[in-house]
């Protein structure tokens, strides 16, 4: 797990979570056993149990009831990333091998539906329909984001309201939904819940159109991952919608990213186009009106220690580089 210096002041407890990951995607069955704690054992950001954690440190904090939704949100996040490995083809993510990479895709989808499978164990244990509601809905929408992500690859007469629509139910609704499920596990008052929604769904705006900057322009070995990758799936970033607005490469441009596949050489060169067309920038800049928004939702909340942390991760996730 890469520890980020402005979670110290749970990262104890995030340890936890992490000991706690290990301990319950455990099994029996050696193979689904190694292949359930593959993705946990490289490590990530573990943003959502953060956000959940932080969420619930503005009012009646307590870990043991914390713990089983930060650990379902998690797992819910890493049954994503094996199916979504096994559609993509990814071979490598976080720097290693994915699961479909070592095992197949048979094993990396009934791992992906076994991690899930746990997920709903611990969500019956919580016993809160309003926390088992939201998970539940968030996890719908996140498999029609999903879903609607696969139709329209390769599709570039997309629209940036298309894009931001998919987006916001493949990633930013499980960001808001740890947010607020912190503030209604710590027993928040009803517009602090709201705010605290509000700001992980504009933060998680944010860190997805920051990821798919970084598939453009970020180093290899920084990403844990080849850059390239939406570009060569067919998916339809922000930076590509831009670029085949204000390009010089224009028709050029279009035809390479439409064309299902693209040679190394191609996708280098599609790489060169957008970048030379403002694309990044443009991009960034609603990275940058994401955050503002991220941050003005925080003036609802108590001005404590853990507002201005939460307020440094928003600039975080505007700078980060993996």
């Amino acid at each position: 797990m890469k520890q980020l210096w402005l979670f110290n002041q749970i990262n104890a407890d995030l340890q936890r979570v992490e000991e706690e990951l290990r301990r319950f995607v455990g099994t029996d069955y050696p193979l689904l056993d190694e292949s359930s704690v593959h993705l946990l054992a490289a490590g990530g950001k573990r943003l959502r149990p953060a956000f959940t954690l932080l969420a619930g440190k503005f009012y009646d904090y307590s870990f043991e009831k914390l713990l089983p939704i930060a650990m379902a949100l998690e797992l819910i996040h890493m049954a994503t990333l094996v199916h979504d490995d096994v559609v993509d083809a990814s071979l490598t993510r976080r720097g290693r091998e994915t699961v479909k990479a070592k095992w197949g895709n048979v094993v990396s989808v009934q791992t992906g539906d076994y991690l899930l499978a746990k997920s709903l164990v611990l969500i019956a244990q919580i016993d809160h329909p309003v926390i088992s509601g939201i998970l539940a809905r968030v996890s719908v929408e996140m498999c029609q984001g999903e879903i609607q992500q696969i139709k329209s690859s390769f599709d570039t007469k997309q629209t940036p309201k298309q894009y931001y629509y998919r987006i916001k139910r493949k990633t930013a609704l499980l960001i808001s939904a740890s947010c607020k499920l912190g503030g209604i596990a710590s027993s928040a008052p009803p517009r602090q819940i709201w705010a605290l929604g509000a700001y992980g769904h504009a933060l998680g705006m944010a860190f997805q159109i920051v990821d798919d900057v970084l598939d453009i322009t970020a180093r290899p070995t920084e990403l844990g991952k080849p850059v390239g990758g939406d570009l060569h799936q067919g998916i339809m970033t922000l930076p590509m919608i831009l670029a085949l607005r204000s390009s010089a490469e224009g028709g050029r441009l279009e035809e390479l990213l439409a064309k299902p596949d693209k040679s190394g050489e191609e996708i280098s060169t599609a790489i060169e186009w957008i970048r030379r067309s403002g694309a990044i920038e443009e991009s960034m800049h609603w990275v940058e009106r994401y955050v503002a928004k991220a941050v003005g939702y925080l003036e609802e909340l108590p001005d404590v220690t853990t507002r201005r942390a939460l307020q440094e991760l928003a600039e975080f996730i505007r700078v980060r580089k993996f």
